[in-house]
């Protein structure tokens, strides 16, 4: 009756089909584990902060997953230059976002990173930081592909720029983020060894320098190389959780880490899930992020496509470091920094930006890629 409408599903189910299943499902994944660790953590959080609701924080994290979820299989199904195109779009909107937050709204809790749209919160820095991967990507491969193309010098610009939005905001993990973003896309777009020893260098010195001028990264790294005496309240707490949670935990709703920590649901839902779900339980958590990310590298190994492989190994990246900083500040293994553990971790714009991060992944893995140069 409606031919167009079987069209267009035709279409949709076609897409679908072309996606890797193995990206797609662990995403579903840890999206789902991500709600029910929220479930788990966040009604002590809401009652500690006197929440009308005990359910607050899971009610806006259940809110969230629709989006996550339209933005994420919505640019999967989308063709690369789509892709890159909204990637500039976004990317644009976010560096406007951020230089109005620092010029006219300021800070919060010390820091200038977000800005209200009615009753809706957003983090503009958290949606640069996938289109950042992608943009830079489209700008090194033309700046390689295209002669008299200044791509390089574009993208250390835009790096440049972003950079200094970032430490203005203040956001130094995010700043780490974008870097390593960079560093790796630089690394496989070919530049010179002298070019790379010189930015490695550069980067060296940007350590101290943050250690001089900004005082939470003095804080932290000073309990952290035990120049002061003691740890953070929360790394502690959580090395002990750790410590006792056994192979199965305590079960669901039992853990009492929850009711300690400030962050329970956000920078630390770790510790809450290796107390109630024990090792095993966020073993196979872990092993879910592994597995997407080696698939990931995997598949755009076999790409042929450059702007397709540079764009997908920085998104790759972002994730990783994002699990790692997550991940070894709970261990203690690192500075403590408020870094979110992707899809795990409370937050909605963290939500949606990982989806729209895990859509450009699959779109641009996507079979329909290959063999298709820059376009």
């Amino acid at each position: 009756m409606f031919p167009f409408l079987k069209k267009i599903k035709s279409n949709l189910i076609s897409q679908y089909r072309g996606l890797d299943k193995t990206i797609l499902y662990g995403a579903f994944i840890l999206m789902v584990c991500g709600f029910f660790l929220t479930l788990a953590a966040s009604p002590a959080v809401a009652e500690r902060t006197h929440m009308p609701n005990l359910y607050h924080f899971v009610i806006r994290q259940a809110i969230w997953v629709i989006p996550t979820l339209v933005v994420m299989l919505g640019v999967a199904m989308m063709p690369v230059k789509r892709i890159r195109q909204l990637s500039g779009v976004i990317l644009i909107g976010g560096i406007i976002c951020m230089i109005y937050i620092l010029l006219f709204v300021g800070k919060t809790k010390g820091a200038a990173r977000w800005i209200n749209i009615g009753p809706v919160g957003l983090q503009p820095s958290e949606f640069v930081k996938p289109v950042f991967a992608v943009v830079c990507a489209w700008l090194l491969a033309s700046g390689r592909l295209i002669k008299k193309f200044p791509g390089y010098m574009i993208a250390f610009i835009l790096y440049g720029m972003i950079g200094f939005l970032l430490i203005r905001q203040p956001d130094f993990g995010m700043f780490l983020t974008i870097t390593a973003i960079f560093g790796v896309q630089l690394f496989l777009s070919g530049i010179s060894w002298v070019l790379i020893s010189g930015l490695l260098i550069a980067g060296a010195g940007i350590l101290p320098i943050a250690y001089m001028t900004l005082d939470h990264v003095r804080y932290r790294l000073d309990h952290f190389l035990g120049f002061e005496e003691g740890k953070t309240y929360q790394v502690e707490k959580s090395l002990e959780t750790l410590q006792n949670a056994g192979w199965f935990g305590k079960g669901p709703g039992e853990g009492i880490v929850k009711y300690e920590l400030p962050d329970a649901h956000t920078d630390f839902i770790l510790a809450v899930s290796a107390e109630e779900f024990g090792f095993i339980m966020t073993a196979i958590l872990i092993l879910v992020f592994a597995v997407v990310i080696l698939r990931g590298f995997w598949m755009v190994r076999k790409e042929n496509n450059y702007f397709c492989q540079i764009a997908v190994a920085g998104l790759l990246t972002q994730i990783a470091f994002q699990v790692i900083v997550n991940m070894g500040s709970t261990l203690n293994m690192i500075p403590t920094k408020g870094m979110t553990l992707p899809f795990i971790s409370y937050g909605g714009s963290s939500l949606v930006s990982m989806g729209l991060a895990f859509g450009f992944i699959l779109g641009l893995i996507h079979s329909r890629t290959l063999s298709r140069g820059l376009e």
